[in-house]
């Protein structure tokens, strides 16, 4: 079924107050959620509608809870979720961290105790919207065992970049750390599908293709042990520089009950004038070189935005019956 943007994050939005939501606060989850749509991040996007729904009923989120933002010292800004959305922490925390970025050159924006936050660069683009370089890590549920192992002791951990430009982004890069989000696997499961060798183990630590063993197992991470210690280096900004939990002490992210996510995304938000402003020329001597090979491309620069996505018809009827309930 072919709905549009607008109506996705309208019916979102409908659905997230129905379950208990404060108005405002569910206006912006749903327009992550229209965004990561529109921008083909399925997986987090409506897939994930239900479970915020379900979590604001058994009370594993709030949807009511006004974030408290603070700057302890100058280029330092601290936004306490209170175990609710992500999404209404960074709206509040924002504006005072973009000033805190111009008036110091950088700054770094610390998001604690929140649900999880999905889609990590919709945050970064609204730093690079503001003109700054916006570079965010976030951590999730353990998943992912360490190259040569079978234990999860990291999620898939999450890192993003947004390099502003004149009319649209020099740059967008948002990725796992794992060798492939957790949402790639449980959508195979789904559609009882394989997955390629690599992405990750079972339960003894012998690769799989088989989505249930995997999920059963590990994830691996992505270009062995580069991406290791990545995910590594993402575990300690998201969790050690928030107050916020280890990926160790997170149940499944979409477990209908338990105790809240208690996650932590950091931001770092960099001036590019301040530091002598040749950003764009020097992006530039790069993005010419770059096109002398045709099949090789900047990251996000032909990222297509729809105003009208295609909806599992079944998917939708559930987002539909959520709204209205």
């Amino acid at each position: 079924m072919q709905v549009a943007i607008p109506e996705i994050e309208n019916r979102s939005r409908q659905a997230l107050v129905a379950h208990g939501a404060a108005e405002w606060q569910a206006a912006e989850v749903a327009r992550a959620v229209a965004r990561a749509e529109q921008t083909g991040n399925i997986i987090c996007g409506l897939y994930y509608l239900e479970s915020y729904c379900t979590q604001l009923v058994s009370g594993r989120v709030s949807g009511t809870v006004e974030p408290r933002v603070t700057e302890p010292r100058p280029g330092t800004v601290v936004a306490d979720a209170g175990l609710g959305f992500a999404q209404p922490a960074f709206t509040r925390a924002l504006p005072v961290a973009v000033n805190a970025a111009r008036k110091n050159g950088i700054a770094s924006l610390a998001i604690g105790h929140s649900h999880t936050c999905t889609s990590l660069g919709f945050f970064t683009e609204q730093i690079a919207a503001q003109g700054l370089i916006g570079i965010g890590f976030t951590n999730a549920s353990a998943i992912v065992a360490g190259p040569g192992g079978k234990t999860p002791v990291i999620g898939t951990n999450p890192f993003a970049v947004t390099i502003p430009g004149a009319d649209a982004p020099l740059m967008h890069a948002d990725f796992s750390t794992a060798a492939v989000a957790l949402g790639k696997i449980t959508m195979a499961k789904a559609a009882s599908q394989t997955i390629p060798l690599g992405w990750a183990v079972d339960k003894d630590g012998t690769p799989t293709t088989d989505p249930e063993a995997a999920l059963g197992g590990s994830l691996a991470s992505a270009a062995g042990y580069k991406g290791w210690a990545l995910g590594l280096l993402v575990e300690v900004l998201a969790a050690g520089l928030t107050g916020s939990v280890n990926s160790l002490d997170v149940k499944g992210l979409k477990l209908p009950d338990g105790t809240p996510h208690d996650l932590g995304q950091f931001y770092i938000l960099i001036d590019p004038e301040a530091s002598g402003g040749a950003l764009e020329d020097r992006f530039a001597r790069v993005a010419e070189a770059i096109r002398q090979d045709p099949d090789v491309r900047i990251p996000g620069t032909q990222r297509r935005e729809l105003e009208i996505v295609d909806v599992p018809d079944a998917l939708w009827q559930a987002v539909l019956k959520l709204a209205a309930s």
